[in-house]
């Protein structure tokens, strides 16, 4: 009996060692292929990145004029807001009729609509980088700020000249009579102005209502991303957004409804007209749009050229340099000689 039991026990132990060495075998397989695995895709995503900031470079080098255009007249509506909060002057409160229908979130809860906005600004511009990460590309990086900003300069131009168009008692909490950042001393010097007190100046300009700035951002990504996206329901949830932004905009008193409902057609419009004038982005499968032209094909164009210039002069071609022609569209000028137009095309 002792003899036996210890056998069954021998032979349980031998089990259990058997099955804890293969688990062990199993797991390390497991972090080995997990290792490869990442080595490899890792190595995968660092050359797309390479690749990416080359082609990224060569469009900065060519467009970089544009995006420093974007950028300064940025500066410039900064400016311009801040000159128009010179002229303000604080007043009553208009009627409104989101301010009638909309509660007043109040002064301690206004961050609300600015951290909605911070959501999308952020969401967006990190959109915008996604080629140098994901497979899936639509779109190059540069090629799309480029036309964001022709379209941010657009509305941007149009809400400056509004604005210091007719001047209205701002809404805002520390727009209103008895705040004193309603109104803002005479400028005691040019450098005071044009350094716009950044960023508390921006966060607490006045007078610059219509139409509403934060609107002109946001509907400017929506529109970009809704042409440009490939998520159907990152577009929804961005006009989804769009909409309560419009909300809490006025809820929070930082605009009159009016500032909203002009931002809404006139962004929407500037963004229609401007993408028609613009040229279309280049399709990403189209590899060959970025790559110069070679030394080979500039040469069979001149010769081309030059041959054709002969032919109009009533001369003739050498008749030893005699090549097939062909059209654009693939089809030979002559049907006698398809079978060897076709040949030549497929490098036979």
């Amino acid at each position: 009996m002792e003899g036996g039991r210890y056998s069954v026990t021998t032979s349980s132990s031998s089990t259990s060692t058997t099955s804890s060495t293969s688990s062990s075998i199993t797991i390390y397989n497991y972090k080995k292929n997990m290792s490869l695995y990442i080595g490899r895709e890792a190595s995968k995503l660092w050359k797309r990145v390479c690749a990416e900031t080359t082609t990224e470079i060569n469009l900065l080098v060519e467009n970089w004029k544009y995006l420093l255009a974007g950028l300064v007249f940025q500066y410039i509506h900064g400016l311009a807001a801040r000159g128009v909060h010179y002229l303000h002057r604080p007043g009553p409160t208009l009627q409104d009729l989101g301010f009638f229908l909309l509660p007043e979130l109040g002064q301690e809860r206004a961050y609300i609509s600015e951290s909605l906005f911070t959501i999308i600004f952020l969401s967006f511009f990190l959109w915008t980088f996604h080629p140098f990460i994901f497979k899936t590309k639509k779109i190059y990086t540069v090629l799309i700020w480029c036309r964001v900003l022709s379209f941010l300069v657009a509305a941007q131009a149009l809400r400056i000249v509004t604005f210091y168009s007719t001047q209205l008692p701002g809404p805002n909490y520390h727009c209103r009579e008895g705040s004193p950042l309603a109104t803002l001393p005479r400028p005691k010097s040019v450098s005071e102005v044009l350094l716009i007190n950044f960023p508390h100046g921006v966060i607490y300009g006045c007078g610059d209502l219509i139409f509403s700035s934060h609107m002109i951002f946001t509907l400017v990504f929506v529109n970009t991303y809704q042409r440009y996206g490939t998520k159907r329901c990152i577009k929804q949830l961005g006009w989804a957004l769009t909409i309560i932004q419009s909300f809490l905009i006025v809820a929070s008193r930082k605009h009159y409804t009016v500032d909203v409902v002009v931002a809404w057609y006139t962004v929407n419009l500037v963004v229609f007209f401007i993408e028609k004038k613009l040229q279309e982005m280049p399709d990403r499968t189209a590899a060959t749009l970025l790559l110069p032209l070679s030394s080979t094909k500039d040469n069979k164009d001149g010769r081309n050229k030059e041959e054709n210039h002969k032919l109009l002069n009533g001369n003739s071609v050498d008749p030893s340099d005699w090549r097939q022609r062909t059209q654009a569209n693939g089809k030979t000028l002559e049907d006698g000689h398809a079978h060897h137009a076709d040949s030549a095309k497929n490098g036979a």
